[in-house]
């Protein structure tokens, strides 16, 4: 049984996860233009990066002067990454303009399937995550608030330490909602976030279909899962089709994880591909997909390589008088396939298999 939404929300993430794995050198001016570029797409959540520390993230060293200096647009919500209580004071300094609290929310909790990842990105143990649950829980008590959300990192698999199973992944769901519930706090969302690309559609569905069966009270789910097999598009699908309702993209499927084992490669949902299977399922998300394409030609110019989104490089499905003509001559280059938006001007001067006038096409 299909539960599709009629809409979703896609946060964008090339700023953050997109910019964290590409060099340190780009400048500032041309993150600006990018973020610039962003802002027409129709994103209603845009991350501008992460406030980490240098040492660790090169990158994102610049991120007090993009927070002062880029200029918002209406109707977006601007926030960024923050780890700690030091990054967390250095972003609240650019509020409203940026927004990374959690006042009048449903406050989160966080735990890693693979204690290897949580040393190697946090700097904790999984046993230290779990031990901060209790303080968490507190806080939000004295805060009065009635729902939650929990995240479990890496559900599906570790580079480090193999499959984790569906009894793993609900054993530890159940400890982190159970430490809400016995507070009086009812948690209503699940998030599922990975870096190290384990996730398969019936892995995601086996995944889903359990929770709700077990916490019927939970009914938002959100997914940041990488790419770095190839599966992580059709996971979203899966994700889908279960009333999924946020997702997290970047442009092109730029994105990665310095502490995964795979870099770069890790990728991410491109953010094209997904508006675009969006759309053709009926599925609303505000973007408007040709200025998503614009926006990735902008980002492949600011990172200086091809990106690895589709529909970004042949355009959308052509209708009605978008369609190709069809004495069309041969398309063979990147350059040449970007006709959908840079005119017939790309392929001039290449052979045409086909002309009006012939009576058979050419073997």
């Amino acid at each position: 049984m299909s539960m599709l939404p009629e809409s979703v929300t896609i946060t964008d993430d090339t700023m953050r996860e997109g910019l964290q794995i590409e060099s340190a050198s780009i400048p500032v001016d041309a993150k600006l233009r990018l973020l610039d570029a962003l802002g027409e797409t129709g994103a209603k959540v845009i991350s501008i990066g992460s406030f980490a520390h240098p040492k660790w993230t090169p990158q994102m060293a610049c991120i007090e002067e993009i927070a002062e200096r880029f200029v918002p647009k209406p109707g977006i919500k601007y926030t960024a990454l923050v780890f700690n209580k030091a990054g967390y004071d250095r972003a609240d300094a650019y509020f409203p303009k940026i927004d990374v609290r959690k006042s009048g929310k449903r406050p989160g909790v966080l735990v890693e399937m693979c204690d290897s990842f949580s040393r190697r990105n946090y700097n904790r143990s999984q046993a230290q995550q779990i031990e901060a649950l209790d303080a968490a829980v507190a806080a939000a008590v004295k805060s009065g608030v009635q729902e939650a959300s929990v995240t479990i990192g890496n559900p599906f698999g570790s580079n480090f330490e193999g499959p984790f199973s569906l009894q793993q992944r609900m054993d530890m769901l159940a400890l982190m909602i159970g430490k809400w519930e016995n507070a009086g706090i009812r948690v209503t969302r699940v998030s599922l976030a990975e870096a190290m690309g384990w996730n398969l559609p019936h892995l995601v569905r086996e995944t889903m279909t359990a929770i709700r069966d077990r916490w019927p009270g939970i009914t938002d789910f959100h997914l940041h899962l990488h790419n770095q097999r190839g599966a992580a598009l059709a996971s979203y699908y899966e994700a889908l089709q279960l009333g999924a309702r946020e997702f997290d993209t970047c442009l092109g499927g730029m994105g990665g994880c310095p502490y995964s084992g795979n870099g770069r490669s890790a990728g991410h949902v491109p953010t094209e591909d997904f508006v675009d299977l969006c759309h053709e399922m009926g599925v609303q998300t505000g973007y408007d997909l040709g200025k998503l394409i614009e926006a990735v030609a902008v980002a492949e110019e600011v990172v200086g390589h091809v990106l690895w989104g589709h529909v970004s490089k042949s355009g959308p499905r052509p209708r009605g008088k978008d369609l190709y003509p069809l004495d069309m001559p041969f398309i063979e280059t990147l350059e040449e396939a970007a006709h959908f938006r840079k005119g017939p001007q790309v392929y001039a001067g290449q052979i045409s298999p086909w002309k009006k006038d012939d009576a058979l096409l050419r073997s």
